[in-house]
């Protein structure tokens, strides 16, 4: 008895073991084969079977595949493949129980596909095969094969293959819940860029970013909706184009698009424009005339520039959309109209709010949906095909054959574009103009000989705007203090150097308030080289002088704070 006792301990924690070890390599990887061969070879090495397979279900639920194998060659290999019913094997899949075949060698059901009993063997070889399962469910088959005469009788094989068969089960539903899901969002993400290609496209818009496609996106939900739009984003984003866009997919597609620009008049003669006046209102008043809004009936009104109406005009704009009624200017008979409005601003509504100059109903009324357009730095992907859009209508206009030149493209690739869309369609326009062949070059742009008239406009001082600046952009450099590189001031070559570069030099540096940033000095070190660079015209070395530091601490200073650095 203490020998079987013994042997019966030895066999519990060799099957202990067995199970911790298949268990830490199921968990370790998502490979199913290559974690279900690693758990057949466990078996192998502590139950010392011959032969070791597992055959899993395919989609149809009939047909079984082996998945790993233990013991076979790539012909036996070949062999391992069966249906539900069909065999041992498939019979173990069907009834979800285990079976043990003593001798396999007379047992008329067992297929022998793979060659087990034609090998030379001189005692009876056993066969045990259990179910895999996964949830209330039978996957698969786990089944091996070895002399029966050895280890005893197959009780403890089928006990421990069973939880092993368990711990398989769970792993492979596990992958195949992964794999569903990984599929489902690669099918999602292939719909998804399939609408982008064909919904999300705006006629006149040029914008395959994912930024603008969000935009498009957000104009094709809205358009056919009655809901007025507020346009935000910086000037020359192309706003108007997205309003135009914004009637043409929507229901009043066949009525007017009436546009203004608010900023564009006084308020006296906005009013007249917006409501239309009578006959003698005021001098030269000499018939009656519709304004906008009546032009507009049926149809859309842009207005753009919105944020720059007077408080008193805003009173009679709130009205007007309240209401949707008007009289003329000079008139005392009510006007009402079917109007759908689409405002544009490039303010700060919500600052304009705060500080009382523009009106909280009016925003509220105005402010229903906010479509955001971004700036054309945050866009960089739609640059060539902008560009390529503006030089193919330059080319129909004027009968030429001009194309951009790699060296060109990367000129407008690296500019900043303070001025958005319409400045990459004036500089198209300027640089094709004056070429003087039909490769649009580097050397073309007038950037590239310090003529871009961007840069002076942008960095222009306030004071200097009386007269002409063409071509740089006068810095009142600081007196040189000590530790500068004019004073010998060895040059430093870490990040941490450079911040303490830029503190040191900005205190010593005396810059005239009134004429660098209105009296107020930068406090923080980003601050203090934003500012820098902005005087310089974003030219490194001469921010390094107006800062007293080396060009080389400029570099890593721009460099820690991630501070991009603008091109023209």
């Amino acid at each position: 008895m203490a020998a079987n006792g013994i042997d019966v301990n030895a066999r519990a924690n060799l099957d202990l073991v067995t199970v911790y070890e298949i268990s830490k390599i199921l968990s370790s990887s998502l490979d199913i084969s290559k974690t279900l061969r690693e758990a057949l070879n466990v078996l192998a090495h502590h139950l010392d079977f011959r032969r070791g397979m597992i055959v899993l279900e395919e989609e149809d639920g009939e047909t079984l595949t082996l998945h790993a194998a233990v013991g076979l060659t790539a012909v036996e290999w070949l062999g391992g493949r069966y249906h539900a019913g069909e065999g041992i094997i498939g019979r173990v899949f069907s009834s979800g129980s285990p079976i043990v075949v003593p001798d396999i060698s007379n047992e008329p059901l067992f297929l022998n596909r793979t060659g087990s009993v034609d090998e030379p063997h001189t005692e009876p070889i056993g066969f045990v095969g259990v179910p895999i399962r996964g949830g209330n469910e039978t996957i698969g088959v786990l089944s091996i094969d070895r002399v029966a005469g050895r280890s005893g009788g197959f009780g403890n094989d089928v006990r421990l293959l069973s939880m092993v068969a368990n711990l398989v089960g769970q792993s492979v539903a596990l992958r195949r819940v992964v794999s569903d899901e990984h599929e489902r969002l690669l099918t999602q993400a292939k719909r998804v860029r399939k609408e982008t290609r064909t919904r999300f496209k705006l006629d006149n818009v040029v914008g395959n970013s994912r930024s603008m496609q969000e935009v498009f996106s957000e104009v094709h939900q809205v358009a056919p909706s009655r809901a007025t739009v507020l346009l935000r984003g910086e000037s020359g984003t192309g706003k108007e184009v997205i309003a135009r866009s914004i009637h043409e997919l929507s229901t009043r597609k066949g009525g007017p698009f009436i546009k203004l620009n608010c900023a564009a008049l006084s308020e006296s003669l906005l009013e007249s424009e917006l409501f239309g006046h009578e006959k003698g209102s005021f001098t030269g008043a000499t018939g009656d005339r519709k304004g906008r809004f009546e032009l507009a009936d049926g149809g859309t009104l842009f207005l753009d520039e919105i944020g720059d109406i007077s408080p008193a005009f805003q009173t009679k704009l709130l009205r007007v959309l309240q209401e949707r009624e008007f009289e003329r200017v000079g008139g005392s008979k009510a006007i009402k109209v079917d109007v759908r409005l689409v405002c544009a601003t490039n303010r700060n509504l919500e600052k304009m709010v705060a500080a009382g100059t523009f009106r909280a109903d009016l925003y509220f009324r105005i402010n229903v949906v906010s479509i955001f357009l971004p700036a054309l730095r945050d866009r960089r992907d739609d640059i060539p095909a902008l560009a390529k859009h503006f030089l193919d209508r330059f080319n129909r206009e004027n009968g030429r054959q001009m194309e951009l030149s790699p060296s060109g493209e990367d000129v407008i690739l690296h500019c900043y574009w303070p001025g958005n869309v319409r400045e990459l369609e004036n500089c198209i326009e300027r640089t094709a103009t004056m070429a003087h062949h039909d490769a649009i070059e580097h050397s073309d742009f007038p950037c590239s000989a310090n003529r871009c008239l961007t840069q002076v406009l942008h960095f222009m001082k306030k004071d200097d705007a009386v007269a002409p600046v063409l071509g740089h952009v006068e810095t009142h450099p600081p007196t040189v203090g000590a530790g500068s590189s004019g004073s010998g001031g060895a040059a430093i070559a870490s990040e941490e150097d450079s911040s303490v570069a830029v503190a040191a030099a900005a205190g010593t540096a005396e810059v005239a308030p009134s004429r660098q940033f209105g009296g107020d000095k930068p406090q923080g070190e980003k601050e203090r080289l934003i500012w820098a660079m902005e005087q310089c015209g974003w030219v490194q070395a001469k921010a390094a002088r107006l800062l007293n530091i080396t060009p080389r601490q400029m570099g890593y200073a721009l460099q820690k704070y991630n501070i991009e650095v603008r091109r023209f």
